[in-house]
């Protein structure tokens, strides 16, 4: 049996008069966390909002949950919780007048669920949402979206903002949401800290375009940071998948996207260390990469 992709997207454009984004391609498996990561203006909020059906597409092609978007966002929606960083909720409203209303739209919606985070987040159903603080906002957010029971979260860098524990409260609940191997989420942000602690799957996003995607363990075995030491008047061989160099005089440090025992030998008892790179460094490397050979 297939399961249906819970976002798949094709070829997607969309212009501006001083941004586009171009060829968006990718797909979420049911079960799947994919970080969307990306520096800010990088068009991650474009690409979700494309997601969302609440902009239309130049080009390309949108499903979300078999639907066709936007023509079908809203059956998509019924089944799609979205959390963004700027959420707002009714101000003169408690939060408590929010989960009623949720519960009167959404037929899935898990009072037990929504009861046992309000004492997860330390919130109250009597606050109102202008007494909230910024951390709780999101929280409360979160709250209103997961207690739905969503086959797909979308979260528009969701921890913007928010102090460590904070953070760790968010990050925890997600993971917790995958348990159900049916669910899924995206989750936007330049964060890669918390990206790589939650996600299985890693997609960069640049200028509007994306430079890589992949399993986060493959990026995190095939890129790697060797640093060589040569003899005098000793020059480096040309070698493949060298995406990064750096030199000091004799000392030169090599970034390579794929890491092998061969490209190793071939450098032989020049190499002096084999380090392995953080998500942020892969995801640096790989940004400046594509943006040098554009040029």
């Amino acid at each position: 049996m297939t399961l249906t992709k819970h976002i798949e997207m094709r070829g997607v454009g969309k212009a501006y008069r001083f941004f586009s984004l171009q060829d968006i391609s990718f797909e979420l498996e049911p079960g799947q966390v994919m970080g969307f990561v990306g520096p800010n203006g990088a068009g991650k909020s474009t690409t979700i909002r494309l997601a969302m059906g609440l902009i239309a597409a130049d080009v390309g092609e949108i499903r979300v949950l078999g639907c066709p978007m936007p023509e079908a966002q809203a059956f998509a929606k019924r089944d799609v919780g979205y959390v963004s960083a700027d959420m707002r909720l009714i101000p003169g409203a408690t939060l408590g007048w929010h989960m009623n209303l949720a519960a009167s739209i959404y037929p899935s919606w898990d009072a037990a669920y929504a009861a046992t985070l309000i004492r997860r987040f330390n919130l109250r159903a009597e606050q109102l949402a202008r007494s909230l603080s910024h951390g709780e906002h999101i929280k409360a957010a979160l709250l209103l979206a997961l207690a739905r029971r969503p086959r797909l979260l979308i979260l528009d860098e969701p921890t913007t903002g928010l102090d460590p524990v904070a953070r760790h409260e968010l990050l925890t609940e997600f993971m917790d949401v995958l348990r159900d191997d049916s669910r899924s989420i995206l989750f936007s942000s330049h964060n890669t800290v918390d990206v790589e602690r939650i996600s299985d799957r890693i997609t960069f996003l640049d200028r509007g375009r994306i430079v890589a995607s992949s399993d986060k363990e493959e990026f995190l075995e095939r890129w790697r940071r060797i640093e060589v030491q040569l003899p005098q008047g000793g020059t480096l061989p040309e070698l493949p998948h060298i995406v990064g160099r750096a030199s000091d005089g004799h000392f030169h440090t090599l970034t390579t996207n794929q890491f092998s025992d061969e490209l190793v030998g071939r450098l032989g008892n020049t190499v002096r260390n084999v380090q392995r790179m953080t998500l942020e460094e892969i995801f640096v490397a790989n940004v400046m990469y594509h943006r040098e050979a554009r040029q």
